[in-house]
């Protein structure tokens, strides 16, 4: 049996496009790897930054409270110059009561429009579809 030239070099075509194909299945399997590895390091790197930045965000709102704090005794201070300290620090008391009341009233009210947290105008567009799909008319309702 006589092998022709052309079938010898078909077969090393073959084995050289399988072992291409090998090799390529393998580059992308570390390829996708390695930027799997790239993006867990990059993660990690941006939740260290993320946790800094969190807690400075947590430091700056202490010393904004501690500034506050500082700007009523000022406030008291000041006052203090025309009335009794006794009596500045009861007005400026109750000047920040009062606010505290007018914020928690206007939170009261938004929570109001809020409740039932349950969607009413999609629920009775619901219910009038089904009276609808019943047959019957809702009431006020003037079919097409």
């Amino acid at each position: 049996m006589t092998t022709h030239p052309e079938t010898i070099h078909e077969d090393h075509q073959e084995q050289h496009v399988g072992a291409l194909v090998a090799q390529l299945s393998n580059d992308v399997s570390r390829l996708v790897r390695d930027e799997l590895q790239l993006a867990k390091a990059e993660l990690k790197d941006k939740g260290k930054e993320a946790g800094i930045g969190i807690g400075l965000f947590g430091g700056a709102g202490t010393v904004a409270v501690y500034g506050v704090g500082a700007l009523v005794a000022a406030a008291i201070l000041g006052l203090a110059a025309a009335v009794p300290a006794w009596l500045s620090a009861l007005i400026v008391a109750l000047v920040l009561f009062a606010i505290a009341g007018g914020a928690a009233l206007l939170g009261k009210r938004h929570v109001s429009h809020a409740t039932p947290p349950m969607p009413e105008h999609a629920v009775e567009g619901v219910h009038e579809d089904l009276e609808a799909l019943k047959g019957h008319q809702p009431e006020g309702k003037v079919s097409a």
